[in-house]
């Protein structure tokens, strides 16, 4: 599928159209404006990738291309599983969050063209089509490997499955969807929506995070040293986040999954905080290195659950424990 642009437009090959369709900004079925010659709709563009195949660009894109590539969103009735996707060609410029929640598929950008920052999950890797740059998922190489590729300025381990991120771009919603136990090392400051879905995995941030940090999150480790933004740990469902410290409320709609600050933090319904245990210290230990009287400084935050105690006499006691 090709079409050309007389001007630059946002969601192109967006999984998700925005998740504004429902308020009729964008709708699946509606044509992509500024096409020369083709008609082509939204959803089109999706579900050629969703089959395989490829989709070819000519002229800048706007923001968000590719949202969510290669996600069986839950959204849409699907499983929220990662699926095979196809190969997106740009010949022009490409705006901001290129890559946000990508979990498979490949983009490739003309080497004449500007990537603007902050990127998505996605990392470049030596291109195999000469004159353009290529980009896969994070998330896919984690699970996955590289296969063939190697990676530009960053390093992988593919046996220990540990990748560190020290090329000095900003990137969003990092190892998003991760299902598979692997290490991601984020050298500097990271953007929106780390740790995005993830369900198994670490991933460590030395420096700030943006809005979002660990939202939706349903297992696996996410770790900020720096300052984290508004909304952190919103929606979890599962796993462990470690802060330092917050700028907002964290915790908002959490459903389960705890989370650690150094500093005391501002809360939002339904956690509070809890009584730190041993075994959490340990778990603070082994992901900062910490000693064990810095580690039991730290608070803990969670639901306060309740458990029932049956006595010697017979009855039932309602008595609340921390999780």
């Amino acid at each position: 599928m090709e079409l050309k642009l007389k001007e630059p437009v946002d969601n192109l090959c967006d999984y998700t159209y925005n998740f504004t369709w429902q308020s009729n900004m964008i709708r699946p079925t509606g044509i992509i404006p500024s096409q020369e010659n083709t008609s082509f709709t939204y959803k089109e563009l999706v579900n050629e990738l969703r089959k395989g195949k490829d989709v070819r660009i000519t002229g800048s894109v706007g923001k968000r291309l590719a949202y969510s590539l290669g996600a069986d969103l839950v959204h849409f009735g699907g499983s929220g599983a990662p699926e095979k996707a196809g190969k997106i060609y740009i010949d022009g410029n490409v705006s901001s969050e290129m890559g946000m929640g990508m979990v498979s598929g490949v983009i490739y950008v003309n080497v004449k063209g500007l990537i603007e920052e902050p990127l998505g999950n996605v990392v470049e890797v030596v291109s195999d089509e000469p004159g353009y740059r290529k980009f896969r998922s994070i998330t896919e190489i984690l699970c996955k490997g590289l296969g063939k590729d190697v990676l530009v300025w960053n390093d992988y381990d593919e046996r220990k499955r540990h990748l560190v991120l020290d090329d000095g771009m900003l990137r969003g919603t990092v190892a998003a969807r991760c299902n598979c136990e692997a290490l991601v090392i984020l050298k500097g400051n990271a953007y929106n929506g780390t740790g995005l879905l993830m369900q198994k995995g670490t991933v460590h941030v030395l420096g700030d995070a943006g809005m979002n940090t660990g939202a939706h999150l349903d297992g696996g480790v996410v770790i900020v040293e720096g300052m984290t933004d508004e909304f952190a740990g919103a929606y979890m469902k599962n796993g462990t986040l470690i802060l330092n410290d917050s700028k907002g409320f964290v915790g908002a709609n959490l459903k389960d999954g705890v989370i650690f600050a150094k500093k005391k933090i501002k809360t939002a319904p339904p956690i509070e905080e809890l009584v730190i245990l041993q075994e959490d210290a340990n778990l603070i230990m082994k992901n900062l290195g910490l000693g064990h009287v810095e580690a039991m400084s730290y608070r803990k935050y969670g639901i306060k659950k309740e458990r029932l105690v049956r006595m010697r006499d017979g009855s039932v006691v309602v008595m609340e424990k921390d999780e």
